[in-house]
């Protein structure tokens, strides 16, 4: 029944994904064109992260910080709105999640699900896949998500220790109509811009 149930969880991705990118693809453009006068550097943040299995993807994203943000400042931790790394096209962005858009191509492409625990970067928390406790390695028995159990509960609010916990209870909890919840629940926290920055 699991394996049934994650094969119309991956038809229902590419569905989905396919018809959000032809949907949104205006929108995508436009937010394109606006990054790019805004900003000196690339539209996409491309970026290594872990995913089903530990096995490596690139990631797309929409970027809303500047050329080389992770070796300024606070690195990896992006405290508050206020960051002076973070555009003012990134900073729209951010507040109503449009940078996350461009991930439909990771679902298409099948590195990523709609819903599934957020992938990692390669070197934190960890440093790569064979360093996770093996009660942590449970996260990557499926792909990961554009939004999942953790950014619907405590988003960027909790520890990684808490966040990988929560992750390896969705994929314990995994079903269909546990992740349509997880949607739309997402949806709300979208609107509601709870717990954007740690």
């Amino acid at each position: 029944m699991r394996r049934l149930q994650l094969a119309v969880k991956r038809l229902f991705d590419i569905v989905c994904a396919s018809i959000g990118l032809v949907v949104f693809s205006p929108v995508l453009l436009l937010i394109s064109f606006a990054i790019k006068l805004d900003s000196r550097g690339p539209v996409f943040f491309i970026q290594e992260r872990l995913g089903r299995n530990g096995v490596p993807f690139r990631i797309y994203k929409f970027r809303t910080m500047v050329v080389d943000a992770e070796r300024i400042g606070d690195g990896l931790r992006v405290s508050g709105a206020d960051d002076p790394r973070i555009t003012r096209v990134g900073r729209i962005l951010r507040l109503s999640s449009l940078d996350e858009l461009p991930q439909l191509i990771n679902v298409v492409k099948g590195d990523m699900s709609l819903v599934g625990p957020r992938p990692p970067v390669t070197y934190h928390p960890y440093c790569g896949y064979c360093d996770y406790p093996d009660w942590a390695k449970r996260r990557f028995e499926v792909r990961p998500g554009i939004t999942g159990l953790a950014q619907v509960t405590v988003r960027n609010s909790a520890s990684w220790e808490e966040r990988i916990r929560i992750d390896v209870e969705y994929v314990e909890k995994f079903s269909l109509l546990f992740d349509i919840s997880i949607l739309l629940r997402t949806l709300w926290r979208v609107a509601t811009r709870k717990s954007i920055y740690a």
